[in-house]
């Protein structure tokens, strides 16, 4: 059976991680999670106070770079893969709000970008990979045989994210949960380098009223279709 690369991109919080890793699962395929890459450089720039309210010393930033490591480890208690920042599990504290707060900012950058766009690039040279995040259809893997673009209402994004907080125990408002959707809609959106955009030839999933089951299984169809050549 042959093996695809699976690009799937779309806004915050609309389910993309999820769904990609009960896909790589069903199918044997190696998952990546795009975002936390991101999450966790910028975990890193907010530990060296690269990056803080009001306080962003991009400079800086781009000048440790040499030093961050990002590395992808699989949890033999959850059967997925936890995100490794220079050695330490992180997989937690990426998933914080504060750092929801400045991950747009950091992927802005386009030493950052270059870096994680080449590790994504080797991740996936063997095809056989699910990829989730802002620009894999459109800049990572252009050629990838399934293209898939995620959207949902804001309001609806923020909730899902609010209620994900909240069970992790975290004390935040939704209010302030919102907010941050629509900052980072807007600056993945305009950024200058790899704007978060749909591609041409991607299929567009408005998931504001679809349950995750649902997702997966119009995704695994999509996939088997190209699998097969039924498309």
């Amino acid at each position: 059976m042959k093996k695809i690369t699976i690009a799937i991109d779309g806004y915050s919080s609309t389910g993309k991680s999820t769904v990609a890793k009960m896909l790589a699962k069903e199918l044997g395929y190696v998952y990546v999670d795009t975002g936390a890459m991101y999450r966790a450089v910028t975990l890193y720039a907010m530990r060296k106070l690269f990056i803080k309210a009001g306080h962003f010393d991009k400079e800086a930033l781009i000048r440790h770079l040499f030093m961050v490591s990002v590395k992808f480890q699989m949890n033999a208690e959850t059967g997925i893969a936890d995100v490794y920042l220079n050695g330490e599990n992180v997989e937690r504290e990426i998933r914080t709000l504060e750092v929801s707060n400045f991950v747009s900012q950091i992927a802005a950058i386009p030493e950052v970008r270059k870096l994680l766009v080449q590790k994504q690039h080797e991740m996936g040279k063997e095809k056989g990979i699910v990829m989730d995040g802002r620009d894999i259809g459109t800049v990572v893997f252009p050629d990838a045989e399934l293209k898939v673009f995620m959207t949902a209402s804001a309001d609806e994004r923020a909730r899902r994210r609010f209620e994900e907080l909240k069970a992790k125990g975290d004390a935040v408002s939704y209010e302030a949960v919102l907010e941050n959707v629509q900052k980072r809609d807007k600056l993945d959106t305009s950024r200058a380098d790899s704007p978060l955009v749909q591609a041409e030839d991607a299929i567009l999933l408005d998931n504001t009223h679809t349950n995750i089951e649902d997702q997966f299984h119009i995704l695994l169809q999509l996939a088997k279709d190209r699998i097969f050549g039924r498309c």
